[in-house]
């Protein structure tokens, strides 16, 4: 059987990027299968001043990368904005990643909005059919200008209100490292997310900063309109899963790098968690994908890394929370950073209600926070969750409404049980859920930058049970000089 055709649209161009005083804009201009023409502006609003020169350089980049999520459904892009030759190679490397991550999980893996005619038969599906379809265009060339070194002692910090990144700016500012939080305001319902947070940080960090952007408009008006997506279960659609992209959170990334750099911001720290790899694969008959995290991965982090040396900006992109289950993050933030704590909406479906933010509390976000708060001896209530979210919360976890990694929701039910009495019989011991935690895929003993990492595992170390190591499906307990010397030998930030 031959994979069916994904082709939505006949071409996809990127064109008339302007670069203003506090605004960058672009043109999305598509042509469907059935011949009609969409036409979209996408825009990117600053509260202050951005660097001309700098702006357009990665304006370019910043228009061009919610594209790279339909290079699987288009036969033809074109980025008519100017590019350097490693910008092109960006283009290329993260739409073929993205193609594969896309095709595995969201197209043969069911997901309730494809539409059955466009799913192949999984046992039928081979390498071939993961490739981007789009034959590319890149019209417009420019060489990348000299930049002035950025300062690492400066940590731009990528700020949602969710627990990691509440957690990186803690440990960022005690570290020694500025932090400058960056907000990423979508249009839409997302922001509520951010909200309670972004209204103590504007009033309490004079480095806060906030990029307003209707791209989450850009990509729903561009699903509307392919035919393989069920248009009826948009109207229903769960926050947690996008139906078609996955490729998202460099857009947020490229879009504060204006004030970053305006503020010689030498780190670029967003809130990646330990994901353990323990019984996965990575790959399907042939196919390598990430289980639909490719741009939060640590590979990518090291990619990010790599090609802006290259690219001659500088910066560094890593996690501070890299080593962390999400159960230790809240630990650390609670008893550490208790004011950040109060900050934290993870819940995708939050609203506004007299006068705060709060969580829907039933979701499957909601579920895992309140796991972990309770596994930690921890109130959810302190967060705007309500009596009957917690009560009802063991039906829920029982219905499968969580989703963690499963040595991470056992070892975290079994301590809710504990503290609570609650009855959760799916609790089992993992002791290294509560150590810090390495491995060669997901979690480097070098992801750190050496000058902040000894600092922070140092925080870290009051919070858990010592260092662990997986080795193939075994875990081991292993020293602190032995973590330390095995980063030392590592070569993310020595190697191109």
């Amino acid at each position: 059987m031959t994979s069916p055709n994904l082709a939505c649209f006949d071409e996809l161009r990127v064109q008339n990027l302007r670069v203003e005083r506090r605004r960058i804009s672009a043109d999305y201009i598509l042509r469907t299968v059935g011949g009609s023409e969409l036409r979209y502006r996408l825009m990117h609003v600053y509260g202050e001043d951005i660097p001309p020169e700098f702006s357009e350089e990665v304006g370019s980049l910043m228009a061009s990368v919610p594209a790279l999520n339909y290079a699987l459904f288009s036969k033809r892009m074109v980025f008519d904005v100017p590019l350097s030759d490693q910008d092109m190679q960006f283009i290329l490397d993260m739409s073929d990643a993205t193609a594969r991550d896309i095709f595995v999980n969201r197209i043969v893996n069911r997901t309730g909005y494809i539409r059955e005619e466009y799913i192949p038969n999984p046992a039928d599906v081979g390498p071939e059919d993961a490739r981007p379809m789009a034959e590319m265009e890149f019209p417009r060339r420019r060489d990348p200008i000299d930049m002035d070194a950025p300062r690492t002692d400066r940590c731009g910090v990528m700020s949602s209100g969710g627990k990691e990144s509440l957690l990186t700016y803690g440990v960022a500012k005690e570290v020694g490292c500025t932090p400058h939080p960056c907000f990423f305001n979508e249009s839409g319902h997302h922001w509520f997310t951010a909200l309670r947070a972004y209204r103590w940080f504007s009033a309490n960090e004079p480095n806060t900063a906030r990029v307003w952007s209707n791209v989450d408009r850009l990509y729903s008006t561009i699903e509307r309109n392919m035919r393989v997506v069920k248009v009826e279960a948009l109207r229903r659609r769960r926050p947690e899963i996008y139906p078609v992209r996955l490729f998202f959170f460099e857009h947020y990334v490229f879009s504060c790098l204006p004030i970053f750099h305006a503020h010689g911001v030498g780190n670029v720290v967003l809130g990646n968690e330990y994901d353990d790899p323990s019984g996965l694969t990575y790959e399907f008959n042939g196919i390598k994908h990430y289980y639909a995290v490719y741009d939060q991965s640590q590979e990518f982090d090291a990619y990010m890394s790599r090609w802006f040396r290259r690219r001659g900006w500088g910066l560094r992109q890593w996690s501070a929370v890299r080593p962390l289950s999400g159960l230790v993050v809240e630990r650390v933030l609670s008893k550490r950073y208790p004011q950040l704590f109060r900050l934290q909406v993870s819940c995708h479906s939050a609203h506004e209600e007299d006068g705060d933010v709060r969580p829907c509390g039933v979701c499957f976000k909601c579920n895992g926070i309140q796991l972990f708060l309770l596994a930690n001896g921890l109130d959810p209530r302190i967060i705007g969750y309500r009596d009957d979210h917690v009560k009802s919360l063991p039906r829920r976890i029982a219905r499968g409404m969580v989703r963690l990694d499963r040595d991470e929701l056992e070892h975290a039910a079994l301590l809710a049980s504990r503290e609570t009495g609650m009855e959760l019989p799916i609790g089992r011991e993992h002791p290294h859920v509560e150590m810090l935690q390495f491995d060669g895929r997901n979690s480097r003993f070098d992801a750190i930058p050496p000058d902040l990492r000894e600092r922070i595992w140092s925080i870290y170390e009051g919070y858990t049970r010592g260092y662990a190591y997986l080795s193939g499906d075994g875990w081991s307990e292993i020293s602190r000089e032995e973590a330390l010397r095995r980063a030392a030998e590592g070569d993310l930030w020595t190697t191109g």
